[in-house]
């Protein structure tokens, strides 16, 4: 007896299955979801770190020089002066009259800004208010050799001088400064340059008289290497690098500072930002100007807005200015944030998400505060961190992830639909189709062409029958094929009979069938016999006349087309008229292969001149080859084939095989000459068609 089976045993497989794919599932969306907490979790550390770092680095770049010096000199609510104008320094002043400490304090301190590929300026003034009052000029340009100033000359365009104007308060004041080289100087064409820049005012340029501005100092250097060393070069001309620092005395700052005006002005003054200084660094001559400040538009320096890259989404960044005691006393000086990216639908559900998920301290606000000190009082710098800034860089990351998790459970479902439909659910089915498809192949005892149309579908069999299907079809148009092919083969042979009867047909039209060489049916018939050894036993036309060898030799060209063109009429062409002159002109060329080059030209131009039109054969040498032109009125060969009419095969008659036009005569012409050496060409004429053939000539 047999034994009786569970109800269930027909669903095991598939309640297995359907468990085991949900396991799956659910699986994968909280292996998601423990990946973004510990991602969430590791992000939120990183950030914290990286708010530090921000921090320290922000701190760190306001205590240089050069961001003490971008504090000392805030963005100006009101619109600044255009040109150059003067900045407050960090340091008390500048050491005009020491090359290597300006330069080291203009650099250090970013004050300089470029005017050009090769020329930089620093207009500024120092911390100290009783420094004076003045106002530093440095620059550096490439000069070619510096021309001084002769003490006593009252002529001051000979020399290398820098103009200056400085602008403020409705007051403008000029100094016109020409280089004086120092007495002792290094000797040598590179030895480097120093000298002093006395200033005049530019008002008294030309006077007599004219006496030097008390308290304008000024110093000029020039390097001993030219910029770009090369063999030989002019130590004249070539360029240098120049550097100059000017002290520029200003008497309305002066008298903010030291006059008996009981209400003085602070320092710096107030409309710093308003004062303007034009540079103008002029070469010997007149009008030679090197740099001009107002017409070269400068690079900007650093800025507090500079450090606006450094937040991230959503931090800010506030700087104050702190009083004696240590509050604010003034309105910020700035207020950066961090660029704010934007957050689609998606990216906003998924930051929603993200948000819920557990995070140790992650509500605790972030904010770090630095004191920056600095010779003018002391600044207050406030970063503020953004943590949904960690939420919206998961939700990005997130949204990436749901792609793939929704690609996970997709497949999963296909996968699950695959099984429970397309294998469970026809596996009998297809076990019946198989045994159909054996019991046909039985029954028909036609292994080769089994009956395989009711496999045919979209499934893996169904492919497998859909291809062995377009096998068999394939197999049968190789057949097709084949049968083509054998009677194209037979085409062939028909060509190489085509071949075989224009000599014949030529034999025919001669005088007859009488013996001796001079009798012009024997050439035909050689002509014949050399047909036949070309085209019987190759493989196709074309390739028996490229593996022709021709007996080249001294041809007279004259000679053979006079004679070509008298028995012309032979061979049914009439009216062919030859140009040429009455001497000799040998070529070197095969006569049997060049007369059937002329006669398929020949029977070409027949079949296309215009009626009661001639034929004609136009001979031209030269020394080192002659150019045979075979012309006749009639249509031009169109542009776009004409170039493809030496093709094996090519021709514009309509079934031309059963005519014998097979489109192989121009082929024909074309490989022989060739083999000879020479060249045929088609052209058109504005009345016809004109085949030129070049021979090379042959010795004198």
């Amino acid at each position: 007896m047999t034994p009786r089976r569970p109800w269930f045993a027909p669903y095991r497989l598939r309640i297995l299955l359907r468990a085991a794919f949900l396991l799956l599932a659910l699986a994968t969306l909280g292996l998601a979801v423990s990946v973004l907490q510990q991602e969430k979790q590791l992000s939120y550390t990183s950030y914290q770190a990286s708010f530090r770092k921000t921090g320290e680095q922000i701190s760190a770049t306001l205590r240089h020089p050069a961001g003490q010096l971008a504090l000392l000199n805030p963005p100006s609510l009101g619109a600044a002066a255009p040109g150059l104008r003067p900045l407050l320094l960090p340091f008390p002043a500048l050491d005009f009259d020491d090359q290597q400490k300006v330069q080291q304090a203009v650099a250090m301190s970013g004050c300089m800004r470029q005017f050009g590929p090769s020329a930089s300026l620093c207009a500024a003034i120092g911390n100290n208010p009783w420094a004076g009052g003045f106002i530093y000029v440095a620059g550096s340009v490439d000069l070619a050799r510096l021309v001084s100033h002769r003490s006593g000359d009252e002529v001051l365009n000979q020399s290398h001088r820098v103009r200056i104007k400085v602008s403020l308060r409705g007051r403008t004041y000029q100094w016109i400064a020409p280089f004086e080289e120092e007495a002792r100087q290094p000797a040598g064409p590179y030895a480097p340059l120093r000298g002093r820049l006395t200033g005049f005012n530019a008002d008294d340029e030309g006077r007599k008289h004219t006496r030097p501005v008390k308290d304008f100092r000024g110093w000029m250097w020039q390097n001993a290497q030219c910029n770009e060393p090369t063999a030989g070069a002019n130590p004249d001309t070539c360029p240098r690098n120049a550097f100059f620092s000017v002290r520029l005395p200003v008497s309305v700052l002066q008298e903010d500072l030291f006059g008996d005006d009981s209400t003085r002005r602070v320092w710096p003054p107030a409309d710093l930002d308003q004062i303007r200084v034009s540079v103008v660094l002029l070469a010997p001559g007149e009008g030679a100007v090197v740099l001009d400040s107002d017409q070269t538009s400068a690079a900007s320096g650093f800025s507090l807005a500079d450090l606006a890259p450094m937040l991230l989404p959503g931090e800010t960044l506030r700087i104050d200015k702190a009083g004696a005691t240590g509050a604010v006393t003034t309105p910020a000086l700035i207020k950066l944030a961090g660029a704010s990216g934007t957050e689609d639908a998606s990216q906003h559900v998924l930051t929603a998400l993200i948000r819920r998920l557990p995070v140790d301290t992650y509500d605790t606000p972030l904010a770090a505060t630095h004191r920056i000190a600095t010779p003018l009082g002391s600044y207050d710098v406030v970063l503020a961190g953004d943590v949904r800034s960690v939420s919206q860089s998961l939700g990005v990351v997130a949204s990436r992830m749901a792609w793939f998790v929704g690609a996970m459970l997709l497949a999963l479902m296909l996968a699950w639909l695959v099984i429970e439909i397309g294998i469970i659910s026809r596996i009998k089915e297809l076990i019946d189709r198989a045994d159909s498809v054996a019991r046909t192949v039985k029954e028909r005892g036609d292994a080769s062409q089994p009956d395989l149309s009711d496999l045919r579908g979209e499934d893996e069999l169904g492919v497998l029958a859909t291809c062995l299907h377009d096998l068999l079809r394939r197999v049968r148009e190789d057949v097709e094929r084949e049968a083509i092919r054998a009677e194209q083969e037979r085409d062939m042979w028909h060509a190489v009979g085509h071949e075989i009867m224009s000599p014949l047909q030529s034999l025919m039209a001669l005088h007859g069938t009488d013996g001796g060489d001079d009798n012009p049916s024997v050439r035909y018939v050689v002509r014949m016999q050399q047909a036949i050894r070309v085209l019987y036993g190759r493989a196709s036309p074309s390739e028996a006349f490229q593996s022709t060898v021709l007996q080249v030799t001294e041809v007279d060209l004259t000679a053979f087309l006079r004679n070509v063109a008298a028995n012309a009429p032979c061979a049914g062409i009439t009216d062919v008229v030859f140009h040429g002159a009455p001497q000799a002109v040998l070529v070197r060329a095969d006569e049997y292969s060049l007369e059937d080059v002329v006669t398929h030209v020949l029977v070409n131009a027949q079949r296309y001149r215009l009626p009661g039109t001639s034929i004609d054969i136009t001979l031209d040498a030269s020394e080192t080859s002659a150019g045979v032109t075979i012309a006749n009125r009639g249509p031009t060969i169109a542009s776009d084939v004409i170039g493809t009419i030496f093709e094996y095969g090519v021709s514009d008659q309509e079934e031309a095989g059963a005519h014998g036009n097979r489109g192989q005569g121009l082929f024909v012409a074309r490989t022989y000459m060739a083999k000879m050496g020479g060249t045929i060409v088609a052209k058109n004429l504005d009345d016809g068609v004109a085949f030129v053939l070049t021979l090379q000539r042959g010795a004198a």
